[in-house]
């Protein structure tokens, strides 16, 4: 079955529902995620109140690209957060604008994904919260984000992440986690992820909520992250100037549905994804190991619409490194405004982490390659910020010594200026079934797919992808009513 399921079962819903009321948890739309006006005047006045990060249930509300930037106490805006990249630092010269995930809370924007596998289990009893084990197998950001939101809908968690990942994860994860489980590896070993979750089902009170299939990931990415980013395009854009693409590292894939709301309502635009030079498993059916933390590689996604995908773009996890201390250290800063820019915009690139700066490398190289001029945009998005990569900066410093303005400059003009349209290619139709038929060697042979809905997920866009984007209102029902029947927000 590829669409969600939301059969419900009345025990475990009674079950979430007397918890809900208990832990005074109310549960947002996806409308009200989408546009922050629609959510009630007595929750937004509660979060004047409520700090960012703090593990509290009205945070629920705060999944949203529209929060205000304020670390305690925002409420919301018209127009996203988001940072441009002028031709002087990216030098191409077309547009090229970043939604930031900094804003959430976690400070990622997998609290949203996390959010759309969660909550159709959870409003209709699927996932008794009495009982189940929240699961979340991830490469870094999913599982905090599936951690945070188990805690404020008062559900016990289990994290997965590979060992090699940033030791800030590892630290935050302690204090909201109910357990945390490093795996052998790093960012590409994504199958030693899956093995151990096949180890956790067979306790039947672990339910798996696997990113890289389930799908309420794309669900809420095409209707809260697409229609963003469409909302920061109309608000940005000149007189003149077009959607030409945007381009999102793989990772779950979930963000690139985002692409499928942009093609769906700007024609022309080309959808680029992204992924690591070290392992171009797209580009090349190839692997190895990266450090570009967030885009776990050696398979493709269950959760991938290839078929809508124009562009493979790999990136070298060097650039992003170096870039990484050019952002965030004093003397890439002084560097940064020697050459234009201002103190508000260097603040700005520390909203990009590893992941975000590959986002923004690849939006270069898909400007290069199709010669992109100022009457063009391209969009992508920051999935986390520089917050989780502090230590990567102290261990690029302790690698390749002190930092210096000359070293800057360097970075510069050999990781962003120096890119080149190598490593890169469009798709034609047989290229994407290509990569859309290695699915079967994850999904099928792996997981125990159905060979029947990889099948559908090729031929039949109509009743599995688009079918899937229209699901948004019904899990909104669902939410009311859980809502209605808790009694929570009624009140408050």
């Amino acid at each position: 079955m590829v669409k969600i399921d939301f059969t419900v079962n009345k025990e475990g819903l009674q079950h979430n529902i007397e918890k809900a009321r208990e832990n005074k948890i109310v549960i947002p739309t996806l409308a009200q995620m989408e546009d922050p006006e629609k959510i009630p005047d007595k929750i937004k006045e509660r979060l004047k109140h409520t700090g960012l990060w703090d593990v509290d249930p009205l945070n629920l509300f705060r999944i949203s690209w529209k929060n205000e930037p304020k670390e305690s106490g925002g409420l919301f805006q018209k127009i996203p957060n988001y940072i441009e990249i002028p031709p002087a630092l990216s030098g191409v010269p077309c547009r090229i604008i970043a939604m930031a995930g900094k804003w959430f809370p976690t400070g990622c924007h997998k609290v949203g994904a996390s959010f759309g596998c969660l909550a159709p289990r959870l409003v209709t009893g699927q996932f008794d919260a009495s009982y189940h084990h929240a699961v979340w197998p991830s490469t870094g950001n999913y599982c905090r984000g599936g951690a945070f939101n188990s805690r404020l809908l008062a559900c016990d968690s289990v994290a997965i992440l590979p060992e090699d990942m940033s030791r800030e994860r590892f630290e935050w994860l302690q204090s909201i986690a109910g357990q945390i489980i490093a795996t052998p590896g790093c960012e590409s070993n994504v199958k030693e992820i899956f093995d151990k979750t096949w180890e956790l089902k067979q306790d039947p009170s672990m339910m798996i909520f696997n990113q890289f299939a389930e799908m309420g990931n794309p669900l809420w990415h095409y209707n809260v992250t697409g229609r963003a980013l469409a909302d920061l395009y109309e608000a940005v854009k000149e007189p003149g100037q077009r959607l030409a693409g945007a381009c999102f590292t793989s990772g779950s894939a979930g963000t690139l549905s985002a692409g499928d709301l942009l093609k769906d309502r700007y024609l022309h635009m080309k959808l680029a994804v992204g992924e690591a030079l070290q392992c171009p498993t797209i580009l090349n059916n190839g692997f190895g190991g990266h450090r570009i933390e967030g885009i776990g590689d050696k398979h493709i996604p269950w959760i991938h619409n290839v078929r809508n995908t124009d562009m493979v773009i790999d990136i070298d996890d060097e650039d992003s490194q170096r870039l990484l201390r050019l952002f965030n250290t004093p003397e890439g800063r002084e560097y940064l405004k020697s050459i234009g820019m201002d103190d508000e915009q260097i603040e700005q690139f520390t909203w990009m982490g590893i992941s975000g700066i590959a986002n923004v490398l690849c939006c270069i190289k898909m400007a290069r390659y199709y010669e992109l001029t100022e009457k063009d945009i391209v969009c992508t998005v920051l999935t986390d910020s520089a917050v989780m990569y502090q230590s990567r900066i102290d261990e690029l410093n302790s690698e390749y010594g002190p930092y210096s303005a000359a070293e800057a400059a360097k970075d510069h003009a050999i990781h962003m200026l120096g890119l080149r349209t190598d490593a890169m290619a469009e798709l034609n139709y047989y290229d994407r079934k290509r990569v859309h038929n290695l699915k079967y060697y994850t999904w099928i042979e792996q997981q125990q797919m159905d060979v029947e809905d990889l099948n559908a997920l090729w031929y039949d866009r109509e009743n599995t992808w688009d079918a899937v984007h229209a699901q948004a209102d019904q899990l909104d029902q669902l939410i009311n009513a859980f809502n209605e029947a808790s009694g929570v927000l009624k009140a408050l």
